[in-house]
């Protein structure tokens, strides 16, 4: 059976996710067979296995990191907020069902068995299980039948390092605070300190680790610079989405919706030096972009109303008159058919129609059938403003409820994308999304990690500028290739600033 080690927080966004990720990419360096492992974890931003399974990216990441391909047995319980009470539940990949938070608290010991099994099968293929868990391990009205914190730690016997967050101040506080809050054996399997985000001077923090050490009877196994690493972020908190300031030649406005989805579609363009991703949520910050991108959402219809009810709808719709162009994906796409159909009550009430923002002539309704599919194929031959997107390879992933039709309106618009389904092994190609003069519209999460698509479409932005050609190495930038040296970039910095021959020694290996 594999060694573990358990990396806890203060609270969320301590750096959970990257540490983990930086722990995998050293062992899998090191040479050991390592998987990353959450029982639960709580993302709207999700991916589609091999097999059409879904799971939270975070684990994804570290997958990558660790060499091996992403399982859902690596993240068991993922759970989707459908809105402040409730979330969408899947479990090993699967929906279950939707649960109020109470339902759910109720219900999660049922899913104890699945996690351990999940568990132990990684276990019995791998060196060492690196295991990321959530929120606070303090958090004590959660406390009781904890199935991703100590209680985690607990059934898989995982020494624990607590981390905290030095960015916002505290950090003191926040560890030895948490420490008086976890029962005795819980303290015991806290084995030591990291430390995360720090800027500065690491002499002047000397002193508060000595008597951080002393108070807590805990050693303190690294300070961690804060880091300007490029990887994928899932939390709801990312640094991300509060990029607003436009730095580069081309100007792209992501919509921040509530309920934003799968906001890692824009990474792969965020690399670009020459291009400025920014998200806004309101009129006044929109402006005057190049592009603007509705993104994914979990509730589609409700989304859409906020628009409405902020003045964004009337704000886009003024800019695409001025020549911006638009891009929908997945719930986007959907806002920008006709009509939007929800029989089965499954985002509003049963049987509601809504209307949508009409540049695209389809309409789209909801089934309780997902679609959750790997996916490749090329883009259609088109006219007019979008025409350097003609002809170009396109791969990513569907994860949707709806389903959208065209209306045979002798519009000139074509569908976006052949594609066939690498998921269930189909070779019948079928169509996907729809482009209609500067409209695009597209149900494919990742187009922008394929660097001939991302090319083209900077190029076209660019030549819609009176721009000439970027001519940076970011040009044509392989995205996966990217992904590794971030990744061997993350591994370098944990290894100068972690005491890493005692984590080993913590995990029981001798090296």
């Amino acid at each position: 059976m594999a060694k573990s080690i358990m990396i806890q927080g203060t609270m969320s966004n301590v750096g959970k996710s990257f540490l983990c990720a930086g722990l995998c990419r050293i062992f899998h360096q090191d040479g050991y067979r390592v998987a990353p492992f959450k029982s639960q974890n709580m993302a709207l931003n999700s991916y589609i296995t091999s097999e059409g399974l879904e799971m939270g990216r975070a684990q994804v990441v570290q997958a990558e990191a660790a060499g091996i391909a992403p399982s859902v047995r690596m993240n068991p319980i993922l759970l989707k907020p459908t809105g402040d009470m409730g979330s969408q539940v899947i479990v090993n990949g699967e929906v279950v069902g939707n649960m109020r938070a109470s339902e759910y608290f109720r219900y999660k010991k049922e899913l104890i068995p699945v996690i351990l099994k999940d568990y132990e099968e990684l276990s019995e293929q791998n060196d060492i299980i690196v295991i990321e868990g959530a929120g606070s391990p303090a958090e004590i009205n959660l406390k009781e039948d904890d199935i991703v914190n100590m209680g985690l730690a607990g059934m898989t016997d995982s020494p624990v390092l607590l981390v905290g967050n030095i960015d916002p101040g505290g950090v003191f506080a926040q560890l030895i605070g948490t420490l008086v809050l976890l029962e005795p054996v819980e303290k015991e399997r806290v084995k030591g300190f990291i430390i995360n985000k720090f800027r500065g001077d690491p002499g002047i923090l000397a002193p508060g680790l000595r008597m951080l050490e002393a108070k807590a009877d805990k050693k303190v196994l690294g300070v961690v610079p804060y880091m300007d690493m490029q990887l994928e972020d899932e939390d709801s908190l990312s640094e991300v989405l509060s990029h607003k300031s436009i730095h580069g030649d081309i100007d792209i406005a992501v919509i921040r919706l509530p309920r934003i989805s799968n906001f890692t579609d824009f990474e792969a363009l965020d690399t670009d030096p020459s291009v400025s991703v920014r998200y806004v949520s309101s009129p006044k910050e929109l402006g005057n972009p190049d592009v603007i991108i509705i993104p994914g959402t979990k509730n589609t219809i409700e989304d859409l109303m906020w628009l409405r009810q902020h003045g964004l709808e009337a704000k886009i719709s003024s800019a695409y008159q001025k020549g911006c162009i638009l891009l929908g994906i997945c719930g986007g796409y959907q806002m920008f058919g006709e009509w939007i159909l929800d029989p089965e009550g499954l985002e509003t009430e049963r049987g509601s129609r809504v209307r949508g923002m009409g540049y695209l002539p389809m309409t789209t309704e909801f089934a309780h059938q997902k679609t959750r599919t790997l996916v490749q194929g090329r883009t259609g031959s088109f006219q007019g403003p979008l025409a350097g997107l003609s002809n170009l390879p396109v791969s990513g992933y569907e994860i949707h409820m709806g389903r959208s039709e065209r209306r045979d309106s002798g519009t000139a618009c074509s569908s976006f994308a052949d594609i066939r389904e690498r998921t269930h092994g189909s070779d019948l190609p079928r169509p996907d999304g729809m482009l209609k003069d500067r409209v695009l519209g597209t149900y494919l999460h990742g187009i922008f990690d394929e660097s001939a698509f991302r090319t083209a479409f900077v190029r076209i932005l660019r030549k819609q500028k009176g721009l000439p050609p970027d001519k940076s190495q970011n040009s044509g930038l392989d995205y996966r290739a990217y992904r590794e040296q971030q990744y061997d970039k993350l591994a370098d910095v944990l290894r100068n600033c972690l005491d890493m021959e005692e984590i080993y020694r913590i995990m029981g290996i001798k090296r």
